[in-house]
């Protein structure tokens, strides 16, 4: 007797939504159903987009997944404390109150509760309601609350990247050896970053073998994938000479598009290049229908995605 087919018909995602044998967004290499779409609540609920209406969204997605060092002020809609947001805060801590009463946010953390921007909300909370010094952190989910974008009242952010991680200590007027050997030992693992000024949440970066331009885009992905097809199909995807247009990243809910450069190229170099990119861009946002060859060109691209939150 014949065996019955194992294939059965199964439906597809709606657009937006991740199959459960897909990657789970969040980057834990987990399939969905086994991590943040697991049954029962296993997992804690997973925001997509967690930073929309974040002031400079873009910019803090560069500055907690890309960018080593950099730092930017908060102002609270509530309270004159003075916030500081930070790429990553030493021993990689979520939030510190230092000896003043200054809060410090940390970006690079080692938790993960399905929506870092409400991690961020509840850390700050908590570290307003202490102005005892020390390290402020979640062990836990920290359920329903503000997220950070409605703590602050900030129209944008006015970031510093910073060659290492001095900002660290630069509170400190005494410091002692131990803190300068641990400074540079940390600052060894910085690799030199510079946001360009020319455009939104473009930032260059050396590793060594190569340099990088990496640039945290605003626009919904397909509409964003289909002009840069459109680009691409038209030779017009170059930030630099002998530039590469590589792939992309995906953090967060959003597209950062990733360039390789040859060494030596700098990061001074590519802003006339990438506010001709921009404006390109944002005319090949307006297209209407792919071409065959922009088609074409958009399947390659979607192939060369890497999902990273």
């Amino acid at each position: 007797m014949a065996k019955k087919s194992r294939n059965r018909t199964q439906s597809a995602p709606a657009a937006g939504e991740v199959g459960p044998r897909q990657p789970c967004p969040c980057g834990s290499g987990k399939r969905y159903k086994a991590c943040h779409g697991a049954a029962g609540g296993a997992a804690p609920t997973f925001v997509a987009r967690p930073f929309e209406g974040m002031p400079s969204e873009c910019d803090v997605i560069a500055l907690r997944e890309l960018v080593p060092a950099a730092t930017a002020p908060l102002t609270l809609k509530e309270g004159d404390r003075t916030v500081r947001l930070a790429t990553l805060l030493p021993g990689a801590a979520p939030a510190m109150v230092r000896d003043s009463g200054d809060i410090w946010l940390g970006l690079q953390v080692q938790h993960s509760y399905g929506n870092p921007a409400r991690d961020l909300g509840a850390v700050l909370e908590a570290a307003l309601a202490t102005e005892e010094p020390g390290i402020v952190g979640l062990m836990t989910a920290p359920g329903d609350g503000p997220s950070i974008q409605d703590l602050i009242s900030d129209s944008s952010l006015d970031i510093t990247v910073h060659d290492g991680f001095e900002y660290w200590i630069d509170d400190i007027p005494d410091r002692d050896a131990t803190m300068e050997a641990a400074l540079e030992q940390a600052n060894d693992g910085v690799m030199p970053t510079s946001r360009l000024t020319s455009v939104e949440a473009a930032y260059w970066t050396n590793v060594g073998t190569k340099e990088h331009l990496r640039w945290v885009m605003p626009h919904p992905e397909d509409e964003l994938l289909d002009a840069l097809a459109r680009l691409h199909a038209a030779g017009q995807d170059s930030v630099a000479e002998d530039s590469r247009f590589v792939g992309m990243f995906r953090a967060h809910g959003l597209l950062a598009p990733v360039w390789d450069l040859p060494v030596g190229t700098g990061a001074e170099v590519l802003e006339g290049p990438a506010a001709k990119f921009a404006a390109d861009l944002d005319e090949a946002l307006k297209g209407g229908e792919l071409s065959a060859a922009e088609r074409s060109a958009r399947a390659g691209l979607a192939n060369r995605q890497v999902t990273i939150r």
